[in-house]
């Protein structure tokens, strides 16, 4: 038995919604992850199970290995067609902003977004949304935002209609924004939305291996890179840190996700609790923060970068040098000695 989280006026107003609505959009965070795709390409095909035809946008290219997904070759990508994408914004009568709780997550998207006169429903698991919706469906007690797409999709009575599809991009979701269910999914309700996407007949090895073990030789070298140079051990804090500039991801050709996980790897190191990744941009440092146990990545991650997210995995940016923002997490370790195990 699945319990009923969301609470039931939301599902009923979201149900009365789609159905009312004519021209829908789904738009997802920038950098679009694996949750994100799935929550948009899971909502997407159960709309058009039901005679809707949404259209997904997303502010800038998905990684590689998320390219097989089903549906994927229908998503606009603003970056690449701003007029069409404007246009339909524009024209649309509903929005669901889905996997993101603030409107600066969509960059250059977002004013067309929040100029749209759609009604506009959320659907997220992170912090502290922001009020730019009609409808916020956030919990963020929630494992992925893909998982929510599930539970949405059975309260509102239409859990037969979730084809094959629609299962497949769900159980992508839910297992890239865990870490293939190593971390933020101790929740016994997890593994039952598992089951019954298993029997709709999603191949859950298969997915796995289409997400993880089709990288690049230049990506695995990369890697390899990383853990043998660019790795440092803060013993004293349990803590790791992995950089990389421009110059360096240039030299190992780098392409969209292929520093996918990087932040993942020295928590296999025995003491190490916490990790971040940092990645030289053209305009911005992007952070990444994993952890396990009770070090908080979210409270490190705003405090320190100006972001958030969950305990064990959460994101930042810094608009400052690569060397700057590395002084500023080395400043901020010994702050955070009370989390320590």
């Amino acid at each position: 038995m699945i319990s009923k989280i969301i609470a039931e006026d939301l599902v009923h107003k979201t149900k009365l919604d789609i159905e009312d609505a004519e021209n829908i959009v789904i738009v997802a965070h920038v950098g679009p992850d694996g949750d994100a795709m799935g929550a948009s390409l899971g909502l997407w095909h159960f709309l058009m199970t039901i005679e809707k035809v949404p259209q997904v946008i997303v502010p800038t290219a998905f990684p590689n290995f998320l390219a097989w997904m089903p549906g994927v070759d229908k998503v606009l990508i603003y970056k690449n067609d701003k007029e069409k994408a404007d246009e339909y914004i524009q024209k649309a009568d509903l929005i669901f902003t889905v996997d993101f709780n603030a409107l600066n997550r969509l960059e250059n998207m977002s004013d067309a977004v929040q100029a749209s006169k759609a009604r506009k429903i959320m659907i997220d698991h992170h912090l502290n949304p922001e009020n730019f919706v009609n409808i916020a469906i956030s919990y963020p007690e929630v494992s992925s935002t893909s998982e929510l797409i599930f539970r949405l999709i059975c309260r509102m009575g239409h859990f037969s209609d979730i084809n094959l599809a629609c299962a497949e991009c769900i159980y992508t979701g839910m297992m890239t924004d865990t870490g293939g269910f190593t971390y933020n999914s101790n929740h016994e309700e997890i593994y039952s939305i598992i089951y019954e996407l298993i029997k709709l007949g999603v191949d859950k090895d298969d997915i796995y291996r289409k997400v993880y073990n089709t990288f690049s030789a230049d990506r695995m070298r990369l890697m390899g890179y990383c853990i043998y140079k660019k790795m440092k051990i803060y013993p004293e804090y349990q803590a790791a840190l992995i950089t990389l500039t421009q110059k360096e991801l240039r030299e190992f050709n780098y392409e969209n996700g292929d520093a996918e996980g990087f932040v993942n790897i020295p928590l296999s190191i025995d003491g190490i609790n916490f990790t971040v990744f940092m990645r030289e941009d053209s305009k911005k440092i992007k952070i990444s923060l994993r952890s396990q146990g009770k070090f908080p990545t979210n409270k490190f991650a705003a405090e320190v970068f100006d972001g958030g997210g969950h305990l064990n995995a959460s994101g930042g940016e810094s608009y400052t040098t690569l060397e700057e923002a590395v002084r500023k997490f080395e400043n901020a370790l010994p702050l955070f000695s009370e989390f320590l195990e």
